[in-house]
């Protein structure tokens, strides 16, 4: 029996997102039609709904520091680099309605490439990762990113671009980094958020902010599909294998 699902895990409304300049949405609702399916799903006979979420970026621009102090609320400075992918599954409750996040951290070491593409393809979501501090990281966001989308639709997946490291900037240099951030978002139709995984600032909120988009996006997905079949019967929304969960875990071949 799966335990109970934490208290800030819970979302009830469409989180805020971080800038209004770079926002997928700035509504603050959700869409009256998911709000509609989720008041009238079965909850007896409904299974969890999993989403896949993928997470690149260059080496050591704090891609597996985020996912740990959202997952685990740690912080680890002596982290060692991912080899080939890890990942973490994340409970929620969205509206009521049981969610599940499974968040593939994928390695940014150039001779893990060929390992870590291999796990891309069904994403929901991508979270483009860059250090605030680092200007070159930025800039190599969008090869991150193209190499992301030759395994999804380009139309049925949310992109997040994310600043790490917000600590070690200074202000002038966050200020000069962001807004080159959100012209790039602005380009790549992804929504930009600054964060610290030292600190933890704004990596709860972008978390919940990334599970909130992907479930609406996914309801409204199945709810297109279905057509005339009754909301409640949508709300059962599958991907990431068994298979593909367990290749995760192995120890990767050499490219």
């Amino acid at each position: 029996m799966l335990p109970p699902i934490k208290s800030d895990r819970i979302i009830t409304h469409l989180p805020k997102c971080f800038s209004a300049k770079a926002a997928l949405q700035t509504k603050e609702v959700f869409h009256p039609q998911v709000q509609a399916a989720c008041q009238t799903h079965d909850k007896d006979g409904m299974s969890f709904n999993v989403a896949k979420v993928i997470v690149v970026g260059d080496v050591s621009v704090g891609k597996t520091c985020l996912v740990s102090r959202f997952c685990r609320g740690a912080f680890d400075k002596n982290y060692k680099a991912t080899i080939g992918v890890d990942f973490d599954t994340e409970r929620f409750q969205v509206l009521g309605v049981p969610f599940s996040m499974q968040l593939w951290d994928t390695a940014g070491q150039e001779r893990f490439k060929c390992i870590a593409s291999t796990y891309y393809r069904g994403a929901q979501a991508i979270i483009v990762v860059f250090d605030l501090s680092r200007g070159s990281s930025l800039a190599h966001a969008r090869q991150w990113l193209e190499d992301a989308m030759k395994e999804n639709d380009p139309s049925s997946v949310l992109l997040f671009l994310v600043g790490t490291k917000k600590d070690l900037s200074t202000p002038e240099q966050l200020t000069y980094v962001e807004q080159e951030a959100v012209r790039m978002s602005d380009e790549i139709r992804a929504e930009f958020w600054a964060v610290s995984a030292k600190s933890g600032d704004g990596v709860r909120d972008f978390f919940l902010r990334v599970a909130a988009l992907t479930f609406e996006a996914n309801v409204l997905s199945e709810l297109e599909k279905s057509g005339p079949r009754n909301a409640a019967g949508v709300i059962k929304i599958t991907s990431g294998s068994e298979d593909e969960r367990k290749r995760a875990k192995r120890k990767p071949d050499c490219c």
